[in-house]
């Protein structure tokens, strides 16, 4: 019943997609690596502790107004590891995301209490944190000379931010979704006409499992984003040759086709590191045509006195 409920929701997310895309958080184009920032539910889910850093430049050599730069820029580290005495998880990160004039720095932590249901789980989760938006009014080009809504230096708010998550996970597919904003705190300035509402965001990501030897595996995976006004979606299959290195292709909707690589080092393969290219396949006239993204993670040994015998799969170490 729970699997279907999140058929259902993902459908009804896919008619409502616009093809626009919305920025007013960032995305991901290794966002099946980064199920923490796209649901708190994640938190803890696959029985590892885990360090991740994301750095994503977006629409490399992009310039605003007279060669001032301007591509938006994001970086995120995160943690995340279980909880075994109350079988729940612990999260948190820090993000950074650059857009030029204005710049959004969100700081979360979050705690995810996980149930059993038959030989699968299901992840329940809350994240609580601060979001703070710095505005440059130097890097904006009035139309109107003196114009009194723009103001000088830069100015910095910080508001309380608050979201919810579930997440479900089987031996062969998972779902989860994320509802972000939920304050739909409010940034002004001190300026009456300047009014920047953190919008309701939900996130919808699905992904199947399909073995086809001892050695290749794949995954295929889904991201659903919209704040019930503009919705984008994005698809992509991955191979993985001996749990050790993986490719494959995603495609953004109306936006982006994508190549994911990455590699897994150490005996243990702990260390991993990954990147992957977009190449715009809309509006080319407003953008620079690629973006670029690393992701480097890193899975702390388990602890031997938490009671727990983790065996290691590329499965669930997304």
């Amino acid at each position: 019943m729970f699997v279907k409920s999140f058929l259902i929701a993902f459908a009804l997310l896919l008619f409502a997609a616009s093809g626009v895309q919305a920025q007013q958080d960032p995305l991901f184009t290794n966002y099946m690596f980064n199920n923490l920032y796209v649901t708190p539910a994640f938190a803890g889910v696959d029985g590892v502790t885990r360090l991740t850093a994301f750095y994503r430049n977006q629409w490399t050599g992009y310039q605003a107004f007279g060669g001032t730069g301007g591509a938006p820029i994001t970086q995120m580290v995160s943690f995340n590891t279980p909880i075994y005495k109350t079988r729940g998880g612990f999260g948190a990160y820090v993000l950074n995301d650059d857009l030029g004039p204005l710049n959004n720095l969100e700081a979360q932590i979050m705690y995810a209490q996980h149930l059993g249901i038959k030989d699968n789980k299901l992840s329940i989760a809350v994240k609580l944190g601060a979001f703070s938006q710095s505005i440059d009014w130097s890097k904006y080009r009035p139309t109107q000379q003196n114009d009194p809504v723009l103001q000088d230096g830069i100015d910095s708010q910080v508001k309380p931010d608050l979201g919810f998550g579930l997440f479900y996970r089987s031996e062969k597919y998972y779902a989860g979704v994320g509802f972000n904003h939920l304050l739909k705190s409010q940034f002004d300035f001190g300026v009456n006409e300047v009014r920047n509402q953190l919008e309701n965001h939900v996130n919808f990501t699905a992904g199947y499992f399909y073995e086809m030897s001892f050695d290749l595996n794949f995954q295929f995976s889904t991201l659903v984003k919209t704040d019930l006004n503009k919705t984008s979606v994005d698809l992509s299959a991955l191979a993985f040759y001996k749990s050790k290195m993986w490719g494959g292709l995603g495609f953004r909707q109306s936006e982006a086709a994508s190549v994911l690589l990455g590699y897994s080092f150490l005996k243990d393969r702990s260390l991993r590191f990954g990147y992957s290219m977009d190449y715009i396949v809309r509006a080319q006239d407003a953008k620079q045509p690629t973006s670029h993204e690393f992701m480097l993670s890193y899975e702390l040994p388990i602890n031997p006195g938490s009671g727990k015998k983790i065996v290691r799969t590329p499965r669930y170490r997304h």
